[in-house]
């Protein structure tokens, strides 16, 4: 081709590129020559570089063009990196994959080896290697090269083959005994291979692999090993899932199994429930068949008696029991086991526990009956009688000295640090901040306050140290054109918008739109909390760097957010001294977070007035006025003014905001809703939400409204089973202000919460309530009994929440909770499935802390027929109400209320 035809052509494909024709990009390539294409590069380069800088408005053009660009890159590159680099780009990802084709047909002239390298460096790409697998497998195939083992790569082939005709897809593809062993290689599963589907689905992997073993395609021995080696390797029980059900359907033979011993031991330890329970059941089978010794099950009786899984203790204690029919030698060595179960959760387990020793300990020592009566310590009340009666001997150590409840010490306010002294230490705390390292509320405002500090003192240094630390973020990123992007269209980012603003990286428009933003609630409260704690930020943009602010009114001095009235005094005189006006969303923060509990309000609130400034007075004012901003609470009955009816607690909580005329009146547009709205507001959210870890720095003096806010949030998540959240539930718990019904339903719905952390969280704050003396036991059990009555709190997960709260030594204080809960339950027509375990913790926390007294209902599930766990905890119960032990200290038994 001649230099003016190629020229010709070279203009031709890049107008293709930019008219986003990528259909006409091969055919045009075809016509070029090397250098050709080498110099239509560095143009196709400075293209992608516009189009990344081209606006949402044009989203559906930049779409195009970056598919036409993907093509006539990877035609026009002549070095394998550099081509795999084009293709793999992040911004020329295709899911869609329209673009395969046409990328495949540019470089179908290419060398096998080149298509190898290309091939195994997209493998090593895990989101192109998984999204675009048809992509890469075809140049695999066209190139010949050694199949890529990457987890992208079989993530993509998993997705690719899963479908109706699985099996014989797996059996027709060569690749199949290649990468098969590798998942068991993997962190985690691929996803279809987790896919809830019974062993008949087509679709079901572990069929189809055992399928592909019985008609040797696989080996079968390498995926038994590949499947105990996952299994041991634990993990989440979503990615065990896989291996145990191919284990399952695989089988072992004896040798299999023998020569496996300390893997099956292993599993019966940590493994989750699933797959200890097979390798219980895998180990019991040796045990019967003569092959597992006392060494072994001694090694392995140990780990599951501690576990908490009553199913498996109880597995292990019959396996004990037929061991020691059929081995009596072994007492001395199995029994000092058994006497673990003495101390576990369940008195069922704890009382089968006593009756296996019991029947075997005329076969031990005098040393080992001692550690064994020692060990009955450990028993429940309820069994110290029976126990005595095994040993001889009493068991009731310490049970002499009155009982006293322990609860933790009250959590003392820590003061927040002050603000970095030098540049490069404030530079850490907004790279820690910006980049998500902390989410803690305290060292977020710390940081903005030093912000705010340093542009002040020293704007300059503080710039350059800026731009090299935040060179890649996106708010420094510009258009081709050199126009300001405008990433902040969606919300402020935290300390984004502020280092944006800092570096004149956001458009003034913006800034001032922001700021001028009008009032109105929103679609909900938690859109409306964003506002107010965007206000202040886009507040903070609109002045950093200039005279008007100094430093923060707002900055706290608690770690729960509050300011000490002294200390903004304090401010508010250096502002007036310093000529200066206060911010007006940063003062009504400021306001909002004064604490008026503190000792030194009232003085505080004298000095305000002196300080002879309308802030000043604003502050005496707040200081001692009623200013709560609790607001009125309800909640919708099933169906209630809902014609389609409801049954989530989230669509039933209803509030309306009391007017308030100093806000609506004094504060800023943002903050106004908190002065009344005219309409109820229910929990409905259609955002995402954002900064919800300052949310409570907003009202850390005024938790009860706090939890208002926070309640259709834990509600909806409770409702959905959602994980964390219970994440408010700490700082309602340390903060100041009045606790009322909408505090003890936030800390209800946390013990109830579906997650072991949620309500090991739920916990910590009902214990800190406590200490506090804040909490109101029976309230909180009225409310618990209401949410169990109607679903939405699971008997199993309060029960869970209550021990692990009376194991701290709260017995009082739990039992106080629960004593509200039971007599509606226990009253009710049909009882709620898993009273029984509620029950049992509830005895557990009287006979230790000996309270008395009747529940309401009670008997009658007592005196049903039958030994079901919801009547002999009844039974129990009531035995020990009704004889509590003569040396407890009642006044400690308590709701903690009454005791402050």
């Amino acid at each position: 081709m001649s230099g003016g035809n190629e020229e010709m052509t070279v203009k031709s494909l890049l107008g293709a590129v930019r008219e986003g024709r990528a259909e006409h990009v091969p055919a045009l390539l075809k016509e070029l020559g090397p250098a050709g294409r080498k110099a239509a590069l560095p143009e196709v380069k400075d293209l992608r570089t516009e189009v990344r800088g081209w606006g949402w408005d044009r989203w559906e053009e930049q779409t195009k063009v970056r598919r036409a660009l993907r093509v006539a890159g990877a035609g026009c590159h002549t070095g394998a990196a550099a081509a795999a680099a084009w293709i793999g780009g992040r911004d020329l990802s295709d899911w869609g994959r329209s673009t395969t084709p046409l990328v495949l047909e540019v470089l179908a002239g290419r060398e096998p080896a080149w298509l190898g390298d290309v091939a195994q460096r997209l493998a090593e790409r895990p989101a192109v290697a998984q999204g675009e697998y048809r992509l890469v497998h075809e140049l695999v195939v066209r190139s010949g090269c050694a199949v890529p083992t990457t987890d992208g790569y079989i993530l993509g082939w998993t997705t690719e083959v899963t479908d109706r005709k699985l099996l014989e897809r797996l059996r027709d593809d060569p690749q199949t005994p290649i990468l098969v062993p590798r998942i068991f290689d993997m962190i985690e599963t691929p996803d279809r291979l987790t896919w809830s589907v019974g062993p008949e689905a087509p679709t079901h992997w572990p069929t189809a692999l055992t399928t592909l073993a019985d008609e040797g395609v696989l080996d079968r021995a390498a995926l038994v090993d590949g499947c105990v080696a996952r299994l041991l390797r634990g993990g989440r029980p979503r990615d065990l899932r896989f291996p145990l059900a191919l284990l399952q359907l695989l089988g072992t033979d004896g040798e299999e199994r023998r020569g496996r011993t300390a893997e099956w031991i292993g599993m019966a330890a940590d493994a989750p429930s699933p797959v200890a329970a097979y390798a219980q059941e895998v180990l019991a089978g040796l045990a019967a068949e003569g092959w597992l010794s006392v060494q072994d099950l001694a090694e392995m009786s140990g780990p599951v008696l501690f576990r908490t899984e009553k199913k498996l203790v109880r597995a292990q204690l019959s396996l004990l029991a037929k061991e020691l029919r059929r081995r009596p030698d072994a007492a001395p060595e199995l029994l000092p086991l058994v006497a673990d179960a003495f101390g576990h959760a369940d008195t069922g387990i704890q009382e089968r526990a006593l009756k296996l020793v019991a029947r075997h300990v005329a076969a031990v020592d005098e040393q080992v009956r001692e550690e064994l009566a020692c060990a009955a310590a450990s028993l429940s009340p309820a069994h110290r009688q029976a126990a005595e009666e095994v040993f001889g001997t009493s068991t009731d150590v310490g049970d002499d000295l009155p009982y006293e409840e322990v609860l933790p010490p009250v959590p003392e306010l820590r003061r927040v640090a002050g603000p970095a002294g030098t540049v490069a230490e404030l530079i850490e705390d907004l790279v820690a901040v910006s980049k998500g390292r902390t989410d803690a509320p305290d060292e977020f405002e710390r940081a903005l306050d030093g912000l705010v500090r340093h542009a002040h003192r020293n704007r300059e240094e503080l710039t350059a140290a800026v731009a090299a630390a935040f060179a890649d973020a996106f708010w420094m990123e510009k258009s081709t054109d050199g126009r300001l992007r405008d990433p902040f269209g969606h919300g402020t980012y935290g300390v984004d918008v502020v280092l944006a603003a800092l570096m004149g990286r956001v458009r003034p428009s913006r800034i001032q739109g922001a700021v001028a933003h009008g009032d109105g609630f929103g679609s909900c409260v938690h859109r409306a909390l964003d506002r107010v704690v965007d206000a202040r930020l886009w507040e903070v943009a609109s002045m950093v760097g200039t005279d008007k602010l100094p430093f923060l009114l707002a900055a706290p001095t608690w770690h729960t957010g509050a300011i000490e009235p002294s200390v903004l005094v304090g401010r508010l005189r250096a502002y007036r001294d310093a000529g200066l006006e206060p911010a007006p969303a940063d003062l009504a923060q400021a306001l909002l977070r004064v604490r008026k509990a503190d000792p030194s309000a009232e003085e505080a609130a004298a000095a305000a007035s002196d300080l002879g400034t309308r802030a000043g007075e604003r502050l005496a004012d707040w200081l001692t006025a009623d200013t709560s901003l609790t607001p009125g609470m309800r909640f919708l009955a099933r169906g209630q003014d809902r014609p389609e009816g409801t049954k989530r607690l989230a669509e039933r909580i209803v509030f309306r905001i009391r007017e308030r005329r100093t806000i609506r009146e004094e504060f800023p547009a943002a903050f106004r809703w908190l002065g009344g709205v005219e309409a109820e507001v229910s929990h409905r959210c259609h955002h995402w939400i954002g900064e919800r870890r300052n949310w409570s720095g907003v009202l850390p003096d005024d938790r009860e409204t706090l939890a208002t806010w926070l309640l259709p949030v834990l509600a909806e998540g409770v409702d959905l089973d959602e994980r964390g959240v219970a994440w408010g539930l700490t700082a309602l718990a340390e903060s100041d202000g009045p606790v009322g019904p909408a505090l003890h339903l936030a800390l209800a719905l946390g013990l109830g919460a579906r997650h072991a952390e949620d309500r090991l969280t739920a916990v910590d704050a009902l214990l800190v309530l406590a200490a506090r003396g804040d909490l109101d036991a029976h309230r909180l059990g009225e409310t618990l009994a209401g949410l169990l009555g109607e679903g939405t709190v699971k008997p199993n997960r309060l029960a869970d929440a209550a021990r692990t709260a009376a194991a701290t030594g709260a017995y009082g204080t739990t039992w106080a909770v629960l004593a509200g809960t039971l007599p509606e339950l226990s009253a009710a027509e049909q009882p709620v499935r898993g009273l029984g375990e509620l029950l049992a913790v509830a005895a557990d926390c009287v006979e230790r802390c000996g309270a008395a007294g009747e529940i309401p209902g009670l008997d009658a599930v007592a005196e049903r027929g039958g030994s079901s766990q919801l009547v002999v905890q009844a039974r129990r119960l009531r035995k020990a109400l009704r004889n509590p032990s003569t040396q407890t200290d009642q006044a400690a038994t308590q709701p903690a209320e009454n005791r402050h």
